[in-house]
This record gives structure tokens, C-alpha cells and sequence, in this order.
């Protein structure tokens, strides 16, 4: 069941990413995808505080975070965008790109967490 779930969920995900993507206009800067991961990231901390706090089951735990919030969130066109930033020669934007991405997406898992609790 844990299968199904995970499948079905991921698909949600990654269509809702491809809807955000397809409203936002592009820019100078990855915004879109640096918005979507860090919301995944709250959303997947989020509900790994939930499903803690509440007792879930692991097929709805699994399908919430690798399902949904894996098929939002997006490792490889951040890894594609920051990469065509440095061949561009784009460093600053690089940069910044990069350690955001990071110390925002770990900011937010543990927002999302830290709002679980009591």
C-alpha cells in the first residue's frame, strides 16, 4: 500500500511544482525553484512533526514526505541552475543561490517542525 501511496502522492507533487513553475515569470535568479524548495522543506518538516506528534501511519508519513514532498521539491534543477549560474560566469548570483537554498531549506524544515509542537 506504501507503494501506491508514495506514487500517487509524488505525481501530486510534481505536478503542483510544474503548475507554480508554469504562473511564475522567469528571472535573473532561480526564485521559483528556491520558493519550491524551501516550502517542501517546511511542508516535510511540517509533516514529520505531525506524523510524530499524532501517530501516523507509515504508509501516510511516507507518502506525505517521499511521495509529496519528494516530487515537489527539486534537487536536480537546483543542481542544473546553479551550475548554468557558474559557467555563465555568475558567481555572486552563484553563490548566494547556493548557501540560500541551503541555510533556507534547512531553516524551514525546522520551522515546519518546531510549529508541531505544543
Amino acid at each position: 500500500m506504501s507503494y501506491i501511496l508514495i506514487f500517487l502522492a509524488g505525481g501530486c507533487g510534481s505536478l503542483l511544482r510544474y503548475a507554480i513553475g508554469l504562473m511564475l515569470p522567469a528571472s535573473f535568479f532561480p526564485w521559483t525553484t528556491l520558493g519550491i524548495n524551501v516550502l517542501g522543506s517546511f511542508a516535510l518538516g511540517l509533516f514529520g512533526g505531525l506524523g510524530a506528534r499524532f501517530g501516523w501511519s507509515e504508509s501516510v508519513h511516507l507518502a506525505l514526505t517521499i511521495g509529496l514532498c519528494g516530487g515537489f521539491t527539486t534537487f536536480s534543477t537546483f543542481s542544473k541552475e546553479a551550475l548554468s549560474l557558474a559557467v555563465a560566469g555568475r558567481w555572486g548570483v552563484f553563490s548566494l543561490y547556493v548557501i540560500g537554498s541551503v541555510v533556507l531549506g534547512l531553516a524551514a524544515a525546522a520551522v515546519g517542525f518546531m510549529c508541531t509542537r505544543g
